[in-house]
């Protein structure tokens, strides 16, 4: 994440607000609100003011993949557009939901909870979408799901006590 301030720093600081990079930094997928938030420590970003861009950001995306996803994969393997790509997508986000069908808020919500490579709001929605989980349920797991990341990164970025009023 160090590389990606210097980036920053470099090339976008003098034209961008670290507010709104950190929010871009939250919405993208594999990133979303975990790089964010290291990101928005590196930029010494205050604690809360860094969770409400991050969770804000990590957020956006989430109705658009739970309501249009499967619609956007079945258009793109028809008309051959990343047709490969989106089948391993595919395959990946089935291949983590194995165990799904028993508790799914749970699972859910602790997949977009515990901060892994591969996990987090992203996919944890892909999952939800193509397992035609019911959306507000999905939804709320998610949501919660980030909040509980949240908090593991806080202590993770921050430290447990430092720079919570910076």
């Amino acid at each position: 994440m160090q590389s990606l301030v210097d980036w920053y720093n470099g090339s976008l600081g003098n034209f961008m607000p670290k507010e709104v990079f950190v929010f871009l930094v939250s919405m993208l997928p594999l990133i979303e609100l975990r790089g964010g938030l290291v990101v928005a420590s590196l930029l010494k970003i205050p604690l809360i003011k860094a969770n409400i861009i991050c969770i804000i950001g990590n957020i956006i995306p989430i109705p658009f993949i739970l309501l249009f996803i499967r619609q956007v994969f079945e258009f793109m393997k028809k008309h051959n557009i990343f047709k490969e790509f989106v089948e391993k997508l595919e395959q990946r986000a089935m291949k983590k939901s194995e165990g799904a069908e028993k508790g799914e808020f749970i699972f859910l919500l602790l997949f977009v909870g515990i901060p892994l490579p591969g996990t987090g709001g992203w996919t944890g929605s892909l999952i939800a979408s193509l397992l035609e989980k019911d959306i507000k349920k999905a939804s709320i797991a998610i949501f919660l799901g980030i909040l509980m990341a949240a908090i593991i990164m806080d202590i993770v970025s921050y430290g447990v006590l430092g720079n919570i009023v910076s």
